[in-house]
C-alpha cells in the first residue's frame, strides 16, 4: 500500500467529554488507524483506549445503516422477545413514525408520547441544534433524559446561583495548588463536567509544582491511587462532610467572604445554617474523623489557590443537589470562585448559552408521583410508572434518542416491562439494544466519524479555552442519514400532519447545523463581534500568536484542522452571571430547606444505625474502556479479565463467608442478581460496588460481542422510588442491599 493511497484526517474523539484530538488514517472508506493528534493544542497527542473504539463502531457488522421495522413472529409473545426486523426505505420509515405518533396524540393527547434522550446527544452538534425542532413539534411535557441519572444537581445549582442551567464553573486544574475531588474518578471518566484531556498528567503536575491532590470517595479509585491523600467516606454522607467543613471555616475565621460580597451580599448568612454541624457531630456518619475534617479545611485554606470538585458520586445520592450546592459555597467562601486556580467560568468561542433557554424551574410535576420538572424534563426515575399507570396523560408511545434506559436507569426490570406495554416506540439508534429491541421502528444515524463535529456542549466545560471543527472523516452512502436529518424529517412531517406550515424548514435544510455553528462563532467573543463582546470581558488571551484572535469563523477553524488555542480561563464576574441584576442568588430558602431532611435522616428519632451495624450499601464504578452501555460490542474494549464483579472489603467477605471468585446473590428492595465476588481493600467496609452499563443478556438484542460478555445490570438493584427530593435525581449510590453466598 503506497502512502499516496492514504489520507490523514484530524478529528475529535466523541466518546467522552475530554475532546481529545485524533489523527485518522483512511484509504477510501476504510479506517486504517486512529492515533492521538500531537498538534492538537488542547490534548497534545493524548488519547485513551476508547478512541480506537470509534473504528470498531464504524466497522461493526451489528450496526444498522438503514431503517428497520419490527415484525412480530408470534402475536401472543412479548414483542421484544419474538420479532424479526425488516429493512425499509427512509420515506416509508418517516411516514410510518410520524403517522403513528400523530394518531396516538390525537387519540390520547400530546403527553401520550414520551421522549428519552441519552448521553451521546450531548456529543452530537446535529442532535443538539436540530433535535429541538422535533421535540417542539411533539408538544409533549413527557420528556426525560440521562441528565437525571447523572449531573442534574449541577444544573439546578448553576441555574439558581448563576442564572443559567449550563453556566457551571470548572476547576482551573492547570493553575491550582490544591485539588479536592469528592465522588469523582477523572482517571476513568476523563473528566466529566470538566473537559480535561490527559487528566493524569495534569494531576501529577499539581504535585510536581508543590501542590496537593485529595480524593474523598468510598472506593480507592484509580484517581485516589495517584493522589496525595485519600479518605473513605460513607456513601450518601457527603452533605454532612461539607456542612462540617463550612462550620470549620466560620469557627476558625478562615473564610474569605469579602472577596465574593460584591456579587453575593448575603454569603455570610451561611454561618447560621452550618453552626450545628461540627466535625465531631458528623464524623460517626461520614467515617472521617473530626480531626481529619478540620485538617482538610486547613490544608485547603492554606493553599495559594484551591478548588473543590464534586462529581458523579456526589450527585447520584439522596442529598446530591444539596451536596453540589455546599461544594459551590465552600469554593466561594474560601475565595476560590472566579479566581485563577479555583472554580472558573469558561469563555467558549461558539457560546450557545446566551441564545438558549436558561432552564425553566418547576412549573409542572409528574402525573403519578408529583416529581418536579426542570428545564422541561421529568426525572427518569418516574418514567416506568408514567407508562404503567392508566389515566389521562398516560404514556402510550416513546421516542428513544441515542439512549439505553433499560440498562442505565433505576429499577431497570420495571422499565423493561413497561416498554413492552407501549403501543408504539421509535428509536434513533444504530444498534438493536436492550431498549431499542422494544421499538417498532429503528432509525439509524451515521457514526461519529461519518459526520461533521463541533463540541457545542463541552467547550463550555473545558479547562482551557479552545476551538476545533472536525469535518467528516469518511463518506457515506446516499441513503445514510445523520441525526439532524432524521430529526428534521420527522419534525417536518409531524408539523404537516398537525396542519402547521412547513415552509421554514427549507431554510433549515439549507443552513444545516454547521451554519448555526458559524453564526455562533462569528457572534462570539472571538468572532466579528469580538470588540463589542470583549468590552464586558477584557481579559481574553491566547497562545497561538500566528492566528488572529478576532474574526473567528467556521472557515478559519477548517483552515486550522488541529484546533485553535484561545488561552487559559479568565476571571469573568459579573459578565458570567445570567441573572438580570448580575448577582449570585444564593437561594437559601430552596437549598437549605433540605437540611430538615438531612437532620431527620441522620439525627432523627429513626436515627440510622452506627457504622458498625449499618446495612451494606451499593455504589457504582466505571472503567476507562467503558462508556455507559455502548462500547461492550467492541472486542478490544471487553477483552481481558472480567470487569463486571462485585467488589467488597475483606472484612465483609469474612462476615458473609464470601471468598474471591465466589458467586454472590445481591438483593435490594426492587431486584436480585448473581455476580462474581472480587475481594479488595480498595473499598471501605460496609460498601460494595458493581460497575454501570452491563447486563447484555436480554432476548432479542443484536450485539454479538456484548452478548458473549454480558455481565450484570446493576440497575436491577437501584430503586426508582429513591430520589434526591430537591431535584428528583436518581439515587444510584448508597442503595441498601443484602448479600448471600451462592452455594
Amino acid at each position: 500500500m503506497s502512502n499516496a493511497e492514504q489520507q490523514l484526517h484530524y478529528s475529535t474523539c466523541t466518546l467522552c467529554e475530554a475532546m481529545c484530538g485524533i489523527e485518522v488514517a483512511t484509504k477510501g472508506r476504510q479506517i486504517l488507524s486512529i492515533k492521538g493528534d500531537k498538534d492538537n493544542p488542547f490534548s497534545q497527542g493524548h488519547i485513551c483506549p476508547k478512541a480506537s473504539a470509534l473504528k470498531d463502531l464504524y466497522d461493526d457488522p451489528d450496526r444498522l445503516k438503514r431503517p428497520v421495522k419490527r415484525v412480530r413472529l408470534d402475536r401472543e409473545a412479548s414483542a421484544s422477545e419474538d420479532s424479526a426486523w425488516e429493512e425499509i426505505g427512509w420515506d416509508e420509515a418517516f411516514d410510518l413514525v410520524a403517522s403513528k405518533l400523530h394518531h396516538i396524540q390525537r387519540a390520547h393527547g400530546n403527553n401520550a408520547v414520551g421522549v428519552y434522550l441519552g448521553n451521546p446527544n450531548a456529543h452530537n452538534m446535529g442532535s443538539i441544534l436540530f433535535g429541538p425542532y422535533f421535540y417542539r413539534a411533539l408538544k409533549s411535557h413527557n420528556r426525560y433524559s440521562a441528565t437525571s441519572v447523572d449531573q442534574l444537581p449541577h444544573h439546578i445549582v448553576s441555574r439558581r446561583l448563576f442564572g443559567h442551567i449550563s453556566q457551571i464553573p470548572i476547576p482551573d486544574i492547570d493553575h491550582t495548588q490544591h485539588f479536592m475531588i469528592i465522588g469523582g474518578n477523572p482517571l476513568a471518566s476523563n473528566g466529566s463536567i470538566m473537559t480535561v484531556p490527559n487528566v493524569k498528567k495534569r494531576l501529577k503536575s499539581i504535585q510536581k509544582r508543590g501542590g496537593k491532590v485529595v480524593v474523598i470517595d468510598p472506593k480507592r479509585s484509580e484517581t485516589a491511587d495517584i493522589s496525595c491523600e485519600h479518605h473513605f467516606i460513607r456513601p450518601g454522607s457527603d452533605a454532612l462532610l461539607l456542612l462540617a467543613m463550612l462550620h470549620v471555616l466560620f469557627e476558625k475565621q478562615l473564610h474569605k467572604a469579602d472577596e465574593i460580597l460584591p456579587y453575593a451580599e448575603d454569603i455570610k448568612a451561611v454561618e447560621k445554617y452550618v453552626r450545628d454541624y461540627s466535625p465531631q457531630k458528623v464524623s460517626e456518619f461520614t467515617g472521617i474523623s473530626a480531626s481529619q475534617i478540620t485538617q482538610l479545611v486547613l490544608d485547603f485554606c492554606n493553599a495559594e489557590s484551591a478548588v473543590c470538585y464534586g462529581r458523579m458520586g456526589a450527585s447520584v445520592q439522596a442529598f446530591g443537589t444539596l451536596t453540589q450546592y455546599l461544594i459551590m459555597l465552600f469554593n466561594m467562601l474560601t475565595g476560590n470562585l472566579d479566581k485563577r486556580g479555583g472554580m472558573m467560568f469558561t469563555q467558549p468561542a461558539a457560546d450557545v448559552l446566551p441564545v438558549s433557554g436558561k432552564g425553566s424551574m418547576g412549573g409542572f410535576t409528574s402525573r403519578v408521583r408529583g416529581l418536579p420538572a426542570f428545564a422541561g424534563e421529568y426525572p427518569v426515575a418516574c418514567l416506568a410508572e408514567e407508562i404503567l399507570t392508566p389515566g389521562e396523560g398516560q404514556i402510550k408511545a416513546m421516542v428513544i434518542g441515542a439512549g439505553n434506559p433499560v440498562v442505565t436507569t433505576p429499577n431497570a426490570e420495571q422499565l423493561d416491562k413497561a416498554f413492552d406495554e407501549l403501543d408504539f416506540m421509535v428509536a434513533v439508534d444504530f444498534y438493536i439494544t436492550e431498549t431499542s429491541r422494544h421499538a417498532d421502528v429503528i432509525l439509524p444515524p451515521v457514526t461519529a466519524l461519518e459526520r461533521d463535529h463541533y463540541d457545542i456542549v463541552f467547550h463550555n466545560f473545558a479547562v482551557r479555552n479552545f476551538a476545533k471543527y472536525s469535518e467528516a472523516v469518511v463518506d457515506i452512502d446516499e441513503d445514510q442519514l445523520t441525526d439532524w436529518q432524521i430529526y428534521l424529517s420527522l419534525a417536518e412531517r409531524l408539523d404537516a400532519l398537525n396542519g402547521k406550515g412547513t415552509a421554514h424548514y427549507a431554510a433549515l435544510w439549507d443552513k444545516q447545523p454547521k451554519g448555526v455553528v458559524d453564526d455562533l462563532l462569528q457572534a462570539g467573543l472571538y468572532g466579528r463581534g469580538a470588540n463589542e463582546s470583549r468590552d464586558a470581558q477584557p481579559n481574553l488571551n491566547q497562545t497561538s500568536p500566528d492566528i488572529p484572535l478576532e474574526g473567528l469563523s467556521l472557515e478559519m477553524l477548517k483552515a486550522h484542522p488541529h484546533g485553535i488555542d484561545l488561552g487559559p480561563l479568565q476571571p469573568s464576574l459579573p459578565h458570567a452571571l445570567f441573572h438580570e441584576d448580575k448577582k449570585i442568588h444564593l437561594d437559601f430558602d430552596y437549598f437549605m430547606a433540605d437540611l430538615d431532611r438531612v437532620n431527620t435522616h441522620f439525627f432523627g428519632k429513626a436515627k440510622h444505625a452506627t457504622p458498625q451495624n449499618q446495612s451494606v450499601v451499593l455504589i457504582g464504578r466505571r472503567h476507562i474502556k467503558t462508556n455507559n452501555s455502548w462500547l461492550h460490542n467492541s472486542t478490544r474494549m471487553v477483552k481481558g479479565n472480567n470487569r463486571c464483579t462485585l467488589q467488597l472489603h475483606p472484612d465483609d467477605g469474612a462476615k458473609y463467608g464470601i471468598a474471591d471468585g465466589d458467586e454472590v446473590s445481591v438483593k435490594s428492595r426492587v431486584g436480585r442478581l448473581t455476580i462474581e465476588a472480587e475481594i479488595t481493600d480498595a473499598i471501605m467496609p460496609g460498601v460494595v460496588s458493581i460497575p454501570h452499563g452491563w447486563g447484555h443478556n436480554k432476548k432479542g438484542i443484536k450485539l454479538s460481542v456484548a452478548s458473549q460478555n454480558p455481565g450484570v445490570n446493576t440497575n436491577i438493584l437501584t430503586d426508582d422510588l429513591q430520589v434526591d427530593e430537591l431535584s428528583g435525581n436518581a439515587v444510584l449510590n448508597g442503595v441498601p442491599v443484602e448479600l448471600e453466598k451462592v452455594s
